[in-house]
C-alpha cells in the first residue's frame, strides 16, 4: 500500500488542477473568406458558447444585433488602396448550435488584400479562429488567427516557407519538436525508467517509431485527420498510462491501478452520457432549463465512447503487463499504438505550416529522422545522467525514483488529458 501512496497523492492533486482547468471553456470560431477581384465575402460562424461570452444572461448568448455590431467593430479588410468598405453584417440561418453572419467588403484595389479579425480575443485569450480562404486564383488555403496573429496577408497566404527549406531544416524541425515538446519528452522518460535492459528500450523505440511514422504520413498527406483536441488529450492519457504501469509494477498491484483508471474514465463517460441524455429529453419535452443543464454537463469534452475505449484499453494493458514476467514484447505493440496517437500530434505541428506540396516525401523523411534523433538524444542523456550519478554514488534507490517519477507522470498526464479534453 505504501507504494501506492505517491500515486494516490498525485491523483488527488490532479483533480484540484482539473477543477481550475474546467473553469475555462474551449474558445474557437470558424470563418470562410472568398476573394473575387476587389470584393471579399466572409461567412463568420460563431458557436453559441462564444455568443454567451458577450451576454451570458441569454441561453443562446448575445442577440443578433449585438453580435453583428461586435463583428463590425472587430473584423476588417484592407488593400493597397486603403481600407475596404464594409456592408453591415447580416445574420443568416445556421445549425442549431451556431450563429452565422455574412459580411461583404469592397476594396479600392484587388492587390495587397489583408484580412483582419480581433473578434473574441478580448473575451478569451486562448481563442482561435480557423480561416478558410479562397484566393482570386481559385486556390484554397487554411490559416489560423490567434491573439498574437490577427492578420492574414493574402499575398503570402499561398506561399510555403518550407518550399525552399533544405532537407536538414526538415530534420531540425523534427528534433526541435521533441526538445520543445514536454509532453513527448515525458512519454519517453516514462519508458526509460521502466526499462531494465537495452533490449527493452529497443522494443519501445521501435514500436513508437513505426506508429508515429504511419499516422504522420496519413495526416500530412490528408488521407486521415482526426480531431486535434482528441489527439492532444489522448497524448496526455498515454503519459499517464506509462506512469500508471510503473506504479502497478513497482507496487505489485496492477488490478487495483487498472480498476482505478477504468473507474475514473468510466465516470467521465457516464457524466458525458447523462449530459447528452438531458439535452435530448429537454429538447423534446420543451424544457429549456433541462436542455441548458445538459448542454453545460455534456456539451463539451471528449466523446463517451472514446473515454470508454481508452479506459478499457488502459485497464486491459495494465492487467496484462502487470501479470507478465517479461512485458517487453507487449510494450512493442503498445508503444506502436501510442506512436499512432503521437504521430497525429506531430502532424498537427506540421499542419500549422503551409506544406510544400511537391516535397511532402522529403519533408516526411526529414521530419521523422529529426524526431528519431531527438528521441535517441533524450534516451542517451537520461541514461547517461543515471550512470554518472551511480558512479558518483549520488543516485537514489531505484524504487524511490520509479515511485516519484511515475506519480509525477500520472499527475502530468492526467492534467494534460483533462485540460486539453475539456478546456483550453
Amino acid at each position: 500500500m505504501r507504494r501506492l501512496l505517491p500515486f494516490l497523492f498525485f491523483l488527488a492533486a490532479i483533480f484540484g488542477l482539473a477543477g481550475q482547468a474546467a473553469a475555462h471553456t474551449k474558445s474557437e470560431t470558424h470563418t470562410v473568406w472568398r476573394i473575387v477581384d476587389n470584393t471579399v465575402h466572409l461567412s463568420f460562424n460563431i458557436p453559441k458558447t462564444e455568443a454567451r461570452r458577450l451576454d451570458a444572461t441569454l441561453p443562446d448568448g448575445a442577440a443578433d444585433p449585438v453580435l453583428g455590431a461586435y463583428l463590425a467593430k472587430n473584423v476588417s479588410v484592407k488593400s493597397e488602396g486603403g481600407a475596404c468598405t464594409a456592408k453591415p453584417p447580416q445574420a443568416v440561418a445556421a445549425t442549431i448550435d451556431f450563429r452565422r453572419f455574412e459580411l461583404t467588403f469592397t476594396c479600392p484595389s484587388k492587390d495587397g488584400i489583408v484580412l483582419h479579425s480581433s473578434a473574441f480575443f478580448d473575451l478569451a485569450a486562448q481563442h482561435v479562429t480557423f480561416a478558410q480562404i479562397t484566393l482570386p486564383s481559385g486556390r484554397f488555403v487554411a490559416q489560423l488567427l490567434t491573439k498574437d496573429h490577427q492578420e492574414i496577408d493574402t499575398a503570402d497566404a499561398g506561399a510555403s516557407p518550407l518550399q525552399s527549406a533544405s532537407f536538414f531544416e526538415y530534420i531540425r524541425m523534427g528534433m526541435m519538436h521533441i526538445f520543445t515538446g514536454i509532453d513527448h519528452m515525458a512519454f519517453i522518460v516514462g519508458f526509460i525508467i521502466i526499462a531494465r535492459r537495452m533490449r527493452d528500450l529497443l522494443f519501445v523505440v521501435t514500436g513508437f517509431t513505426i506508429g508515429h511514422s504511419i499516422t504522420l504520413a496519413l495526416a500530412v498527406t490528408g488521407l486521415f485527420r482526426p480531431h486535434a483536441e482528441y489527439i492532444d488529450a489522448l497524448i496526455g492519457l498515454t503519459i499517464a498510462l506509462v506512469g500508471a504501469e510503473n506504479v502497478a509494477l513497482s507496487s505489485g498491484k496492477p488490478t487495483t491501478v487498472a480498476i482505478t483508471v477504468i473507474g475514473l474514465l468510466g465516470l467521465m463517460a457516464l457524466v458525458k452520457g447523462a449530459g447528452a441524455a438531458a439535452m435530448y429529453i429537454g429538447g423534446h419535452a420543451g424544457s429549456l432549463e433541462l436542455a441548458t443543464l445538459g448542454r453545460e454537463i455534456g456539451g463539451t469534452g471528449l466523446p463517451a465512447l472514446l473515454l470508454l475505449g481508452g479506459g478499457l484499453f488502459t485497464a486491459n494493458y495494465l492487467m496484462i503487463s502487470g501479470h507478465l514476467r517479461d512485458a517487453a514484447r507487449v510494450r512493442l505493440v503498445v508503444t506502436l499504438v501510442f506512436g499512432l496517437i503521437h504521430g497525429f500530434g506531430f502532424a498537427a505541428n506540421l499542419l500549422d505550416e503551409k506544406l510544400p506540396k511537391g516535397r511532402l516525401a522529403e519533408l516526411l523523411v526529414g521530419f521523422n529522422v529529426g524526431v528519431e534523433i531527438g528521441q535517441i538524444s533524450v534516451v542517451f542523456v537520461v541514461t547517461g545522467l543515471v550512470l554518472v550519478l551511480r558512479k558518483l554514488r549520488m543516485a537514489l534507490p531505484r524504487p524511490i525514483v520509479i515511485d516519484v517519477v511515475s506519480a509525477g507522470l500520472v499527475a502530468f498526464g492526467l492534467f494534460l488529458f483533462v485540460s486539453r479534453g475539456y478546456a483550453t
